[in-house]
């Protein structure tokens, strides 16, 4: 049973209804009814009796105490309004219920000693196979776990991703090497339906399940950042930058609405950084040698102290003052004397 079928709040069993005609998919049905159904529960009442006042009050519940990440507050204001503009028909209500800033993080990524590090800590063979085939091609987990059996094309060595997000289909290039890496796997599993099947073989593997596997995988192999199944997406689409694919090819192999979303890995590449300078490396050296002999001269004995005032006393002449010290970034030849002339 889909998770929304067990909600038995009449209004919530039509909104469902009405996002099935439009062809929303599963997970966002499910997000969406979970949303409204915490927002009929917190006051007690249902959704026609509740109104602008109660949506700001449920607002601010969810960002002071239940403090939400802005994604899922975002959720809960989609879910409302589809619920107020589609199922009850109050369009008024929509104006009154505003969308939350999100904050515009980098995202996090693995370098290729620590993803090969990763993958081989993984001790489940299947675990192993998913997350290797998300970082070679860069999937989701979804549709890691959803991918068939049919969907691979040794021949022409591409993989179909049936339904992704949007329920969008795109083609991806499959290295040889992740072929035959399937292939082994497929000859010790042997699955017939799903690639990666869950406890039967019509259903495919949990994502909670690889995403444990992941965390545990970091553990072991002594990585210190939040690793998930989707850092290895971000990897993959670094890694293909670094190595000279444009952007507009990442973004179809991403399956990316718009390029401006794939954009984003312009900010992580390593060339972005190798090629700032830092106004350190024009600073002159300590490694210089008249700076260490400059040094050496100025260090006091042992027991005395360096006068405070470093002005010359007036008492000492213009030809007894020491000559001015050359500057240390550009040393001179010494100028030579003339020899005296003999009497005739």
């Amino acid at each position: 049973m889909i998770p929304h079928q067990r909600r038995m709040n009449p209004y919530i069993q039509r909104m469902a209804e009405d996002m099935q005609v439009r062809n929303f998919s599963d997970s966002t049905i499910d997000s969406y009814t979970w949303h409204v159904d915490k927002f009929c529960h917190y006051f007690g009442k249902p959704a026609d009796q509740l109104g602008p006042e109660e949506i700001r009050t449920f607002q601010l519940y969810l960002v002071n105490e239940k403090k939400a990440s802005w994604s899922s507050f975002n959720q809960a204001v989609c879910g409302l309004r589809f619920l107020y503009e589609v199922t009850l028909g109050k369009s008024w209500t929509v104006q009154h219920i505003p969308y939350g800033k999100r904050p515009k993080k980098l995202p996090m990524v693995l370098s290729d000693q620590e993803a090969a590090k990763l993958i081989e800590c993984v001790e489940n063979p299947k675990h192993r196979a998913v997350l290797l085939t998300c970082y070679a091609v860069g999937l989701r987990l979804s549709e890691a776990t959803h991918m068939k059996v049919a969907d691979i094309d040794g021949q022409r060595r591409q993989i179909r991703i049936t339904e992704g997000k949007g329920r969008k289909d795109r083609i991806v290039p499959a290295s040889p090497r992740l072929l035959e890496e399937l292939r082994q796997y497929w000859k010790q599993y042997r699955p017939s339906n799903y690639l990666f099947p869950g406890k039967t073989a019509d259903v495919p593997l949990s994502s909670a399940t690889i995403q444990k596997a992941c965390k545990m995988a970091a553990a072991f192999a002594g990585i210190t950042k939040v690793i998930s199944p989707h850092v290895l997406r971000h990897s993959f689409a670094t890694g293909m930058l670094e190595a000279g694919v444009d952007v507009l090819t990442i973004s179809k192999l991403l399956g990316h609405a718009s390029f401006v979303t794939t954009m984003v890995y312009l900010h992580v590449r390593r060339q972005h950084f190798d090629r700032s300078p830092s106004p350190i490396d024009w600073l002159p050296t300590r490694q210089c040698p008249q700076w260490a002999e400059r040094r050496e001269t100025t260090q006091p004995m042992d027991g005395q102290l360096l006068p405070t005032n470093t002005q010359q006393p007036a008492s000492v002449t213009p030809t007894q003052a020491s000559p001015p010290q050359a500057s240390p970034t550009r040393s001179r030849p010494p100028i030579p004397t003339p020899r005296p002339r003999r009497p005739r």
